[in-house]
């Protein structure tokens, strides 16, 4: 056997203990991962999905540490070590929607039953290689497809006097490698209507999909966290996909660095940025010229964890998105109104746990930028149509859980706008206020 191994193990158990120390345990994570390990949920996670410093290092370390019978050779020539049971879990969410006023020809008070239905694979696949794959069944789409998939190799060594943990992936979205919840993959909120009207503007960073991305990352010292993965194109039920239609020209590189520290009080901090480039290739412009939509988009983020005693948390986090727009194939196809656009967002929460058995949250998200009345407008009056051709959006939000088992939250959620695709009265031309599109949100959600 390798002899990094046990030296990886001990790394992160040493860190499972003071992070033990320093963090609260209460809420849910996947169960195989919770079967694999032999630790109770709240060990990697406050309230899911958000992970504590266990959960943290157990991801960043490929989902390898076990504490299960597992099937195994043994010797020199020793080329079999898998779980003896298989990681596998499930997740079911179902919601209730109700909008402070109806969407024309559309139900109100809509149910979904189930809103997701999930399968997980997640945990070690052999040494140093871990996964956390998802299939889900959305009503929305009314099938089963391929969500969220993340598949590591990890390892530790010295550099100096200092551990370097250091790994691979192969994943489906920018940031669902990351330890923290400020990238796209993992913010504030953690779930919501799938039936509502949401806001038509957002950075490409946050929903960037149909992709699959291969790249690096290493925590030096504890402290420094450093990744870069290359997209390329992936959709979904195509043998391949023409330059023509909107997929990545060449590749998309996604680059993460950050910073953690723990503190004599107990308190913990993240800093970080992260940044996307993507080029989209839509055929020819003028006099036979290639000419593509780039977006460049650069983060700024922050997470804090303040234990209050035993049995309360505080956490917040900060996200900042400034994303360029260079749109020469939609402006010379006539799809866009501007060359170049500016896309800017801001959004904030903060969460208090308490009693290891429930946690009230507030959020508050801003998107702004240049109007653009042909690239934001979609039909003349609909729900997401933007009439001044402006993308900015805004509103409020509060949630409040109810864990009764640690495998079993109860939320109610409400959303408030201030702003709606550019305005808070009259914003798609047909009379309809930003205010009309508060949502009242209810959700439970079993993860066995």
């Amino acid at each position: 056997m390798n002899t990094i191994a046990p030296s990886i193990r001990s790394y992160m158990l040493a860190i499972l203990s003071l992070a033990l120390y320093l963090t609260t345990t209460a809420a849910l994570a996947v169960p195989s991962f919770a079967r694999q390990t032999g630790m109770q949920c709240g060990a990697c996670h406050t309230v899911f999905p958000e992970l504590t410093a266990v959960g943290r290092t157990f991801k960043l370390g490929g989902y390898t540490l076990a504490n299960m019978k597992q099937i195994q050779t043994v010797g020199a020539d020793g080329r079999l070590k898998i779980n003896a049971i298989p990681p596998l879990s499930a997740m079911l969410q179902t919601g209730f929607t109700h909008l402070n006023k109806q969407v024309p020809d559309e139900q109100n008070d809509s149910v979904e039953f189930p809103q997701v239905l999930s399968l997980y694979y997640a945990g070690e696949i052999s040494p140093h290689m871990g996964t956390f794959l998802q299939v889900s069944y959305t009503q929305q789409d009314d099938n089963f497809s391929f969500d969220m998939a993340d598949i590591r190799y990890a390892n530790l060594t010295i550099l100096g006097n200092s551990n370097m943990l250091y790994g691979v992936t192969l994943n489906n979205a920018p940031g669902m490698e990351d330890a923290w919840n400020t990238t796209p993959a993992w913010t504030y909120p953690y779930t919501a209507s799938e039936t509502a009207p949401g806001p038509t503007a957002s950075p490409l960073v946050n929903g960037f999909m149909d992709i699959a991305g291969l790249g690096g990352y290493t925590l030096f010292d504890d402290h420094w966290y450093g990744a870069v993965t290359i997209y390329r194109s992936a959709p979904l039920g195509q043998q391949g996909a023409a330059p023509s239609d909107g997929s990545v020209s060449n590749v998309a590189p996604y680059g993460r660095l950050a910073w953690q520290g723990y503190f004599p009080n107990q308190g913990y901090l993240e800093i970080g940025t992260y940044g996307l480039y993507a080029d989209f290739s839509r055929g020819r412009g003028g006099n036979g010229v290639d000419r593509s939509d780039k977006y460049t988009d650069l983060a700024m983020d922050a997470s804090y964890q303040q234990p209050l005693d035993d049995n309360h948390l505080l956490s917040m986090h900060a996200i900042y998105i400034h994303e360029k727009q260079t749109l020469d194939s939609s402006f010379l196809s006539g799809l866009s109104s501007n060359r170049n656009n500016t896309l800017e967002q801001a959004r904030v929460d903060a969460s208090y746990e308490f009693g290891h058995r429930g946690q009230i949250s507030l959020g508050y998200f801003n998107t702004w930028g240049d109007s653009d009345p042909t690239f934001y407008a979609t039909s003349p009056g609909a729900v997401d149509n933007s009439a001044s051709g402006s993308p900015d959006s805004a509103a409020f939000l509060a949630e409040a859980d109810y864990l009764p088992w640690d495998n079993t939250k109860f939320s109610i959620q409400y959303t408030g706008y201030t702003k709606f695709n550019g305005d808070s009265n009259n914003y798609n031309g047909n009379g309809r206020s930003a205010s009309d599109n508060n949502t009242l949100y209810l959700n439970t959600w079993f993860m066995w």
